[in-house]
């Protein structure tokens, strides 16, 4: 064996045993008559010492060391004389009878630390050693132990774990597939699952009531710090259920994550809320309401006082941020400035002031009354200390903007808190959106989604009012988790299929096997899928996605490490019979 315990095993009822242990090299400290050196494995850190009793072999090759070496050292565990609290081996260390290098190790391109001196793209090329650094070794472990309670819950639930086709038929809606040509099919290609969607259902028709997956999804979209070319997905289906079963399954579900993964406990059931309500409230389908800060819409008493952008504007809201009546002018630039930005796309920003004698001043002064201007504070609530903040334009678009701003301030007065959990789901989400480009209207989630029941007439008179039987969950301002109740009905699925405008033959082409199997005596059906990752970086307090993926891409999808995307040799290209043509950038 090369090891007999583990770098962070050994405590002081281990002294007087002599023990091996194998690791890689953190740190060598030469002080002469002594030697002392960290070993680290996944475990923990363990201090070793070469003193004046050992032999010269062994001084001498412990004083050839470099970090990163690859050791294996026997000795006795002795207590230390200088204690060290910070870790947990801190109260004992080895005193050496033999060490061996098993493999040396070439000098780090950045410190295997917590705090590299790395930067992101040097630690993405050596991905293999930036995994040794604890932070990533701690994610990857939180990541294991979600996994582990996942498959707890549900197995303990009666869902099967089934697994399904990494290579499938090509679908147009959604994101970009990516695509696999296939050799034995000269000019035809597979394409990499966006979602186990269709799948899942066919399972649904087999008769297999509860599956789920911890499944690779892949969408050839731009990424960003949530998003992945590869991410990992919670898939789940269940048969015979209503919109409540499923929540009221997965809401446990989540309560059993939290509890056993962070120790978090909830009272209660999660709030619901119309996404009507959410985009009023809060100006976003995936609100963060561990703060208020809520929207009051001021689009009536604003109108006909001779100020063009607001007798113009499809939609007046306000913001009041608490106790930020002392802002600077300084501050208060800054935040015009960030509504400009083209990932807002605000085109100003109008600002209230309340003193702390109640006194109001405005950057509209000239065109509004002060007993005006204090009726609307009133209607937001307001009081003295309070700064109000207005926009204006198009509902939809200023209800981002708003939604945007109120993210920053809450960044800015400390009120987004990592360690608070604020779950909720979010509820009766439009089945279609239009779209005015291409002049049609595409399925907000997918085409398989439900209507609600009553909404069924709508398809021949209003389909854009529609509602459907859809759910997302979200936690903190973040879209963990999101599903529908499904279509099962052919005739249905057609009507949605026509909406969309598809022919029948588009269809059939497309879904043809799916609506084939619905014909065979398909159950009322719904399901859920969580973003793994999402859920990962979430319980780790982090705002990326990437260090809770062991081999992640960068933003431009790459893998610096492995350098793919790459190349193939011409001799591949012949034999799947394509050909590469160059374009212009």
């Amino acid at each position: 064996m090369y090891r007999t315990h583990t770098c962070g095993e050994l405590r002081l009822h281990h002294i007087d045993q002599t023990v091996t242990l194998a690791g890689w090299v953190q740190k060598v400290r030469n002080l002469g008559a002594m030697t002392f050196i960290d070993i680290r494995d996944r475990y923990g850190i363990t201090q070793l010492v070469a003193d004046e009793h050992c032999s010269d072999e062994l001084k001498q090759t412990a004083n050839s060391l470099g970090r990163e070496f690859v050791i294996q050292a026997t000795g006795k565990v002795v207590e230390r004389s200088s204690k060290n609290n910070k870790i947990p081996t801190g109260e004992i260390e080895i005193s050496l009878s033999a060490l061996k290098i098993l493999n040396a190790a070439q000098t780090p391109p950045f410190t295997i630390e917590d705090n590299s001196d790395g930067g992101d793209d040097l630690r993405m090329r050596y991905r293999y050693l930036d995994l040794r650094r604890n932070p990533l070794k701690n994610a990857l472990i939180l990541r294991h132990r979600l996994a582990q309670n996942v498959r707890q819950f549900l197995d303990g639930e009666g869902f099967l774990e089934i697994e399904t086709p990494c290579l499938i038929k090509s679908t147009p809606e959604g994101a970009r597939d990516f695509v696999v040509p296939s050799r034995m099919n000269p000019g035809e290609f597979y394409a990499l699952p966006q979602s186990p969607q269709q799948f899942k259902q066919l399972l649904m028709v087999a008769g297999y009531d509860r599956y789920f997956q911890i499944v690779r999804c892949f969408r050839d979209e731009d990424l960003r710090a949530d998003r992945q070319p590869e991410f990992t997905q919670i898939d789940c289906e269940m048969s015979f259920v209503e919109q409540n079963d499923v929540l009221e399954v997965f809401e446990r579900m989540a309560k059993h994550l939290f509890r056993e993964t962070l120790g978090v406990e909830f009272d209660g059931s999660f709030p619901r809320m119309p996404w009507s309500e959410a985009m009023a409230r809060y100006g976003s389908d995936k609100p963060d309401i561990r703060f208020g800060m809520e929207f009051n819409d001021l689009s009536d008493e604003t109108r006909g006082h001779g100020f063009g952008v607001f007798d113009t504007a499809e939609y007046v809201g306000a913001i009041v941020a608490g106790g930020c009546a002392s802002y600077t002018r300084k501050q208060i630039d800054e935040l015009t400035e960030f509504v400009k930005r083209p990932q807002v796309g605000a085109k100003g920003l109008v600002w209230i002031r309340l003193d702390a004698d109640g006194n109001i001043k405005s950057s509209i002064d000239k065109f509004f009354t002060p007993d005006t201007l204090l009726s609307w504070a009133e209607k937001c609530g307001a009081k003295a200390g309070d700064l109000i903040f207005i926009m204006a334009g198009e509902r939809m678009k200023t209800l981002s903007a708003m939604n945007e701003l109120r993210l920053e301030l809450g960044n800015r007065l400390g009120l987004r808190d990592k360690k608070k959990f604020a779950p909720l789901w979010v509820v009766d989400f439009p089945l279609l959106e239009w779209d005015e480009e291409t002049k049609r209207y595409y399925a907000m989630h997918h085409p398989f989604t439900s209507p609600k029941p009553e909404d069924i007439p709508l398809f021949d008179t209003d389909p854009g009012k529609i509602r459907a039987n859809a759910y997302d969950f979200v936690v903190n301002g973040v879209e963990i988790g999101g599903g529908s109740i499904r279509i099962f009905d052919s005739a249905l699925q057609h009507k949605m299929f026509e909406t969309l405008g598809f022919t029948p033959e588009e269809a059939e082409h497309q879904f043809g096997f799916l609506m084939n199997a619905f014909r065979y005596g398909a159950p009322p059906h719904g399901g859920i899928a969580f973003g793994f990752d999402r859920l990962c970086s979430l319980f780790g307090g982090a705002d990326s996605i990437r260090d809770y993926i062991a081999f992640p891409k960068n933003n431009a999808g790459r893998d610096v490490m492995a350098d793919a995307p790459s190349s193939i040799s011409p001799s591949q290209l012949e034999e799947l019979g394509l050909e590469i043509r160059k374009t212009e950038k």
